[in-house]
C-alpha cells in the first residue's frame, strides 16, 4: 500500500474545526448548538460589497493579475496611508485570504529546517503553515496569568539559533486577544535587527482595539523597511470570510519579488472576491465604529459572565473578538467532544476551541478554551449558563 508522508501525518488537525462532525451529530439529534469555536461574526457584510458582486456585467469570468487588479492594490495602498502605513500598490500581493498570505511568506523566506518563533498562544494554523513548509515552530510562552503580555525579550534572544528566520506575532491577538504596545513592537524591532531577522505581523483584527487603545501596525516603525511582513485580509474587517481575499504587505522588495513567484504558480485569487474586497474598501466609518462598539459590549458581557463561574479564570482581551479561558478541568478536548456528543442543558449545548490546539509546547493549554464572541449578547449569556452547568455535571 502507497505511503502517507511523514509530513502529512505530522500535519496538525484544526482545533477551531475538527469537533465539526460531532456537533453535526448534535444538530441531527435535535440539539442546538452555539457556536463559539470560530471566528465568523454574525456581523453583515457591508451591503457595498454584496451589490457590486451581485449588480456586475461580467460575461466571461477572466484570470485576474496574480498580484491582484491594479485597481485593488491601489485603493488598498490608500486605506492603508489611512491608517498611518505608507505604502505603493508594488509593495503589496493580494492572495487567497490571509493564509496563502502565510504560506507564500514562509515559503518565501524559510527552507525545510528553518525555525520561526512565535508567541504561544498562537493562531493554530500557525502550525499547520510551518508543517507544510517543514518549518520549525519555537514557542516563546506567554502566560494568562499575565493577561497573554508579550515575554520578555531576553526570552527571545535566548531561542535565536543560525536556523532561526522570524519572529512572527499575531496584532491583536487570536486566540487571546492581546494587544501589543508600541513599545512592545520596539522592543522586537530592536532584535530582528540585531539578529537580521524578518518581523511578520498578523494584523487581520487591526479595526477591533478596545477601551481607548490604538493600533500600531509594524509597517509604521521606521527601521523596519527590509524586515517587516504584514498578513492581512478583508474576512474579519468587512465580516467577508467567505471572499477569501488577503494580501501580503512588504517594502522588502526581493522578498516581494519572491512571493509573487508562488501567487503566479497558483494562478490568481478569485474575481468576483476581488470585486466584492474593492468595493467593500468604500464602506463609511460609522460601520467600523458600530461593530467595535457592539464587540465591546460582547466582550464585557461573555469575560463577565465567566467571571461568575467558580474556577473558570479568563483572560481580558484588548483587541480581536476572542478570549482565551481556563477551566476547572484536566483535558478540554475530552470535555469540548463530551459536551458535543453526550451533554444537553434544555436540548441546547455549545461549542468552544480546545486551547492546546493553540500552543506547539506539549501539555501546554490542557486546561483552557477559545471562546469567539461573535453571536449577540443575548447567546453569549445563554452559552455561559450552559458552559457552567457542563463544567457542574462533567465534574460530577
Amino acid at each position: 500500500m502507497p505511503s502517507i508522508s511523514i509530513k502529512g501525518l505530522h500535519m496538525p488537525e484544526s482545533p477551531i474545526r475538527k469537533l465539526v462532525p460531532f456537533a453535526e451529530n448534535a444538530k441531527k439529534r435535535g440539539t442546538k448548538v452555539y457556536h463559539l469555536n470560530i471566528g465568523q461574526p454574525d456581523i453583515k457584510t457591508p451591503q457595498i460589497a454584496l451589490d457590486a458582486v451581485k449588480n456586475n456585467t461580467i460575461e466571461t469570468l477572466s484570470y485576474a493579475r496574480s498580484e491582484g487588479s491594479e485597481e485593488y492594490r491601489t485603493k488598498l495602498a490608500n486605506y492603508y496611508a489611512n491608517h498611518n502605513i505608507n505604502v505603493t500598490p508594488d509593495n503589496l500581493i493580494v492572495t487567497t485570504g490571509g493564509s496563502e498570505a502565510l504560506l507564500f511568506t514562509i515559503g518565501s523566506i524559510t527552507d525545510a529546517g528553518d525555525e520561526i518563533i512565535i508567541p504561544e498562544p498562537f493562531y493554530a494554523n500557525y502550525n499547520g503553515f510551518s508543517t507544510a513548509s517543514g518549518v520549525t515552530v519555537v514557542p516563546v510562552i506567554s502566560k494568562i496569568e499575565d493577561n497573554f503580555a508579550l515575554p520578555k525579550i531576553e526570552d527571545f534572544e535566548k531561542l535565536i539559533t543560525k536556523n532561526t528566520k522570524a519572529i512572527l506575532i499575531c496584532n491583536p491577538g487570536n486566540p487571546t486577544g492581546y494587544m501589543y504596545s508600541k513599545e512592545e513592537l520596539q522592543k522586537l524591532k530592536e532584535i530582528v535587527l540585531k539578529h537580521d531577522l524578518f518581523l511578520i505581523a498578523d494584523e487581520v483584527y487591526r479595526e477591533f482595539a478596545y477601551d481607548g487603545l490604538e493600533h500600531t501596525s509594524i509597517m509604521a516603525i521606521e527601521g523596519l523597511e527590509e524586515n517587516a511582513i504584514v498578513i492581512d485580509s478583508v474576512s474579519k474587517r468587512y465580516s467577508m470570510c467567505g471572499a477569501r481575499i488577503g494580501c501580503i504587505v512588504s517594502k522588502n522588495e526581493a522578498f516581494i519579488a519572491t512571493a509573487i513567484k508562488f501567487a503566479q504558480a497558483r494562478l490568481s485569487p478569485p474575481t468576483y472576491a476581488l470585486i466584492a474586497s474593492e468595493a467593500a474598501l468604500d464602506t463609511p466609518q460609522s460601520y467600523f465604529d458600530d461593530v467595535k462598539a457592539e464587540y465591546v459590549e460582547r466582550r464585557n458581557t461573555l469575560v463577565s459572565e465567566l467571571q461568575k463561574i467558580e474556577g473558570v479564570k479568563v483572560a481580558n482581551p484588548k483587541g480581536a473578538f476572542y478570549c482565551v479561558a481556563e477551566l476547572p478541568v484536566n483535558d478540554t478536548d475530552d470535555f469540548a467532544k463530551w459536551m458535543l456528543e453526550s451533554y444537553n442543558y434544555n436540548n441546547e449545548t455549545v461549542m468552544v476551541a480546545p486551547a492546546s490546539g493553540f500552543y506547539s509546547t506539549e501539555g501546554e493549554g490542557k486546561n483552557q478554551i477559545r471562546m469567539a464572541y461573535v453571536l449577540k449578547k443575548e447567546d453569549l449569556i445563554k452559552s455561559v449558563e450552559i458552559l457552567k452547568n457542563a463544567l457542574a455535571t462533567y465534574r460530577a
